[in-house]
């Protein structure tokens, strides 16, 4: 039986569009040494303890009603670099084989190489330095965890909130730890804290060296509310809490710690993402992981919001559409350097304390952005 011009044109009409799928490369380090079995099993807090396609994978499982709702599709696909070429090399095969994001969680320089090799947008899933949000920045650079300007803040709104403004700092001897210890001065400038004095640590097995990771002479001579531990590694900050001269908290590396996220969050759905996560890796979703989760989530938004493509509207659904994580407030990223606006918890590696940013806190537009560097300082120069 023949079917009629009229109703075969009107079927045509109303048939489901054919979506385009958004491809995506997530590129990680090979043989990647944050992830060794000896330091894993320390699950040292703000340390990553497992792979990031684990968080990626869970959020794409997750979407898939919204996406199959929408006729769209993702699909990630994981490459291992081993040095800053291989990197390079990987994310420009990716993008010549039709990849319309990339994930990266790789070392700073390795993520700048990649950033500048390729015209896609590029999802920073791990690196906290804040030299990719102030003068490295790149116009098409997001990125998903918190930056270490943003984790000195919400532990110095904390500190000044329970009014401990008199701190002793101490630093390790590593590049990043010098670093990250001027991070830490500004946010206490910005929040009015006084650091009492600052003093220098390092792990040693040289039996001259013993006394420079002794927290007991570390403390002493003195007078502080808290004691504010800067220690990239993570051994030394480890060992401080309960063993300082005074009976002070410790914060920073230890003690209470400015993290993305921890496994004991109790609030907005928090245990269930945290319990599937488990159920699914069996480990405890750490703060590299619900990022890696964020951006898959960030992948099933941009293709609900066009489903269509082609890669230009991703990037724009990219940039814009607010992305749920479960900690009680839609998030988007900030326009001036690409940086994922989110609270951040306070933890004790036990439980969570408290949320950043602290409550009464006030800002001209979004309380979120008084965590990291807010527009008005204009540290990103790159044009967006």
């Amino acid at each position: 039986m023949r079917v009629p011009a009229l109703a075969l044109a009107l079927a045509l009409a109303t048939a489901p569009a054919v979506a385009a799928t958004l491809k995506a490369t997530l590129l990680v380090p090979a043989d990647d040494t944050r992830l060794e079995r000896s330091r894993a099993e320390r699950a040292y807090l703000g340390h990553p303890t497992g792979p990031a396609g684990d968080g990626v994978q869970m959020a794409l499982e997750e979407g898939q009603f919204e996406l199959d709702a929408a006729q769209a599709g993702v699909a990630v696909t994981t490459q291992a670099a081993a040095s800053l070429d291989a990197a390079r090399a990987a994310a420009l095969a990716a993008e010549k084989a039709g990849a319309a994001v990339l994930l990266v969680d790789l070392p700073t320089d390795w993520l700048l190489a990649v950033v500048d090799a390729v015209k896609l947008p590029v999802l920073n899933l791990a690196d906290p330095a804040d030299r990719l949000r102030a003068q490295d920045c790149r116009a098409r650079l997001f990125h998903l965890m918190p930056s270490e300007r943003m984790r000195a803040d919400a532990l110095a709104q904390t500190l000044v909130s329970r009014k401990w403004t008199q701190l002793l700092l101490l630093v390790g001897p590593s590049p990043a730890d010098q670093l990250r210890a001027a991070t830490v001065q500004a946010s206490m400038k910005r929040y009015g804290l006084k650091a009492v004095a600052s003093k220098p640590f390092k792990m040693s097995a040289d039996p001259r060296e013993r006394d420079l990771a002794n927290p007991l002479l570390l403390t002493a001579g003195a007078n502080y509310d808290a004691v504010w531990v800067v220690d990239s590694d993570g051994e030394f900050a480890r060992s401080l809490p309960y063993r300082t001269v005074l009976p002070r908290p410790v914060v920073g590396d230890a003690g209470l710690v400015a993290v993305a996220w921890h496994a004991q969050f109790e609030r907005f759905g928090a245990p269930q993402v945290s319990r599937r996560f488990a159920k699914a890796t069996r480990r405890p979703m750490t703060a590299h992981d619900w990022s890696a989760w964020m951006a898959g989530k960030a992948l099933v938004g941009a293709a609900v919001a066009a489903p269509k493509g082609p890669n230009a509207a991703w990037a724009q659904a990219l940039a814009r559409t607010p992305v749920d994580g479960s900690k009680g407030t839609a998030m988007t990223f900030r326009a001036w350097d690409g940086q994922l606006r989110q609270t951040l918890l306070l933890t004790d590696g036990q439980g969570v304390i408290s949320q950043a940013p602290i409550e009464g806190l006030l800002h001209p537009s979004n309380v979120l952005d008084t965590l990291g560097a807010d527009a008005p300082e204009k540290l990103c120069k790159a044009p967006r």
